[in-house]
């Protein structure tokens, strides 16, 4: 079986950094790397409030996802580090707009996180097949 690479649509190619792609396609599922609070346009860092990092990192993930023909509402499983766990509430109140119906199967913890930055999200997202109902 084979694997298909999905990158953001605005990641420049020059800052490219990391052994790691944004998504790959396996199995009619689609796995998304941690992503965070990111400008891939410069690949910097953005850091804000839980709120704007959560926004953002939910942009980029979103982006990911419709790169690769699917939609939000694809996503079957969320993971989520938190640098404080006391932000989940606000995370949360930015996070669950981004799915309507029934939302991702999802693992929250608190973590040590790289640049100063306040979350990072990885998902897996179930490609719809023309062939499946």
């Amino acid at each position: 079986m084979g694997k298909q690479k999905i990158v953001h649509p605005d990641r420049d190619a020059a800052f490219v950094t990391g052994a790691y792609s944004d998504g790959v396609v396996s199995g009619g599922f689609l796995f998304i790397s941690g992503q965070a609070s990111v400008d891939f346009k410069t690949s910097s860092f953005i850091l804000g409030t839980i709120e704007e990092e959560t926004k953002r990192t939910m942009d980029n993930i979103q982006a990911i996802v419709e790169a690769a023909g699917a939609t939000m509402d694809d996503v079957v499983k969320t993971t989520v580090h938190l640098s404080d766990i006391n932000d989940f509430d606000r995370f949360d109140g930015v996070y669950s707009t981004y799915f309507s119906g029934i939302k991702p199967a999802r693992t929250t913890v608190q973590s040590v996180l790289a640049e100063g930055i306040c979350v990072e999200i990885d998902c897996i997202v179930k490609l719809v097949c023309a062939d499946e109902d």
